[in-house]
């Protein structure tokens, strides 16, 4: 049983607080994903989980043991660097060896294990070749062989894909995936990429600042934010927010009025949200009139800039649409979503 578990667990450095306190359990053969922005803390969590970070306080549990005072070459996990961090003399059956010799596994088994990896990861045929003869996504792809064969209860990867090309990320994401269901053990990875993280999930956990802002799958992160920050972060575009107000039974933004909201809470001012992808130029239950001042033309779709008030917006539309400085954009009312404009939490 390979699950993790994170029981108040926190980080300070230099009187400040990298991690604040965080709960998580990670269970056994999930793919995991921590998400957020860059100095957020997710790589801090995972250096902890494999013991190259001390822990200012709390606990973390791997299959039900509680690791605080172990090494990490006691705590059988594998973790795969941004880096690759290859040795550059050795050839690729070297690097993917290493690690077995330096526990002094017997040479037969250590064949066997890099043999299995390499047909896993498609690396038979580079086994004699160098690092610098390799392409990125070999080299990433040898990474990911010499922790396979360690056979680990946990594999962490820290950014993994980020040195690659677009064209390559998106071939190693599904790679990745297609390793984590034959292996049938417990993955957690880090990224920054939203679209990563939506793509390659059982779970998607979301941090800024240290804290934890919303733990769920995928499709639940993406359709029920919990707060701003999460709506804002999650989503192939940036959500669009837009001040408003409740007058008496309605709900007013942009100049345009929606019915059926003056009962449900007692803020009044509050921020609306709406994906780009729901302003559309076809039939809705609230029409807007915007002035484009800018398009982007993404080969299937254009998205198309405006300000609501004074906030920024845009919509995501067909690329055969007229580009107009004009238009009116259609939403349907239930593609609101609409958050407490002081705290950013959600409004139900």
């Amino acid at each position: 049983m390979s699950n993790v578990v994170l029981k108040n667990l926190s980080k300070i450095y230099d009187k400040k607080v990298i991690i604040d306190n965080i709960n998580l359990e990670i269970q056994d053969k999930e793919f995991i994903v921590l998400v957020g922005a860059s100095g957020c803390g997710k790589s801090t969590i995972l250096r902890m989980i494999a013991g190259l970070e001390d822990i200012t306080s709390g606990e973390i549990l791997i299959g039900g043991k509680r690791v605080n005072d172990i090494q990490p070459k006691d705590r059988d996990i594998a973790f795969v660097f941004q880096s690759y961090a290859l040795y550059p003399h050795m050839t690729v059956r070297e690097n993917i060896a290493f690690g077995l010799k330096m526990r002094k596994v017997d040479k037969k088994t250590i064949e066997q294990k890099v043999q299995e990896a390499a047909e896993i990861l498609d690396l038979t045929e580079y086994l004699d070749r160098k690092p610098k003869q390799l392409s990125g996504g070999q080299r990433q792809r040898v990474a990911l062989g010499r922790a396979i064969v360690r056979n680990p209860k946990v594999f962490l990867m820290d950014e993994p894909l980020s040195n690659l090309d677009a064209k390559l990320r998106v071939q190693m994401r599904s790679e990745i995936k297609k390793l984590h269901q034959k292996l049938q053990t417990t993955f957690i990875y880090v990224t920054h990429d939203q679209t990563e993280a939506l793509t390659m999930g059982d779970r998607i956990v979301v941090l800024n600042n240290g804290v934890i802002q919303q733990v769920d799958r995928p499709e639940e992160i993406y359709n029920n934010p919990k707060n701003t920050f999460v709506a804002g972060f999650i989503g192939s575009s940036q959500m669009n927010f837009i001040d408003a107000q409740i007058n008496g039974t309605y709900l007013e933004f942009g100049g345009t009025k929606v019915n059926g909201y003056g009962n449900l809470f007692d803020v009044r001012e509050l921020t609306v949200g709406i994906r780009p992808e729901k302003m559309q130029c076809a039939d809705g239950d609230i029409k807007i009139d915007v002035n484009v001042d800018m398009v982007e033309l993404l080969g299937s779709e254009k998205i198309a800039y405006f300000n609501i008030g004074t906030n920024r917006c845009s919509a995501k539309l067909p690329s055969d649409f007229s580009t107009e400085t004009k238009l009116q954009l259609s939403i349907n009312k239930e593609d609101l979503y609409l958050f407490d404009k002081e705290s950013g939490s959600r409004i139900q």
